[in-house]
């Protein structure tokens, strides 16, 4: 079975991505989705976010602006979270995985967008990178999440940068010249799976 990691800067156009990998019937591991609900109310993480930083959840479930606030700008409160996190973030993948192999699946998508970042290219076989100009991902974060222009540049700042997650890639999605143009590369290399 082959696994592709998808990946790409917030606001580059996975989501759109994930979603033709979803038509073209291949199964997509969302870890933003897997973050939400080790979240969400009685989530595997909620105890301990509330231990880690007092006061972020409600109910039962964790104030993402809370927390937000909590940990932006500040890397070691940063570090505390993804220590708690990741490894939670990485049994579902690999109960995913081992699902999609049992299913006998001919491929899967890992939508890990710090692939990079917390070393996920090293448990894929593809890494795909969506890309566009900087000026176009600003616009479409601060569009989609109402967050301030700053809290857009600090988002992104603590990622990877776009050039040198290109660098890396084995493929690379341009997605800001139209979404026509986007959805015909996925589907080129949609085929390659195939064959």
């Amino acid at each position: 079975m082959r696994i592709i990691g998808l990946t790409g800067g917030i606001g580059m156009g996975k989501s759109t991505a994930a979603a033709a990998f979803r038509r073209a019937r291949i199964p997509v591991f969302d870890a933003d989705l897997a973050v939400h609900r080790l979240q969400a109310k009685g989530g595997r993480a909620v105890k301990l976010i509330e231990a880690a930083f007092p006061g972020t959840t409600s109910r039962g479930a964790t104030d993402r602006h809370a927390l937000r606030a909590a940990v932006l700008g500040n890397p070691e409160a940063l570090a505390r979270l993804e220590h708690i996190l990741h490894p939670m973030v990485e049994a579902d993948e690999r109960a995913f995985v081992a699902r999609a192999r049992r299913a006998g699946q001919r491929a899967v998508v890992l939508d890990i967008p710090l692939l990079f970042e917390v070393n996920g290219d090293q448990r894929v076989d593809t890494v795909v990178v969506v890309s566009a100009p900087r000026a176009i991902q600003v616009h479409r974060v601060a569009l989609r999440r109402g967050m301030s222009k700053a809290d857009v540049e600090a988002v992104i700042a603590r990622q990877m940068p776009d050039a040198e997650k290109r660098r890396r890639a084995d493929l690379v999605v341009r997605t800001g010249l139209s979404r026509a143009h986007t959805l015909q590369a996925l589907r080129r290399f949609i085929r390659t799976l195939r064959a």
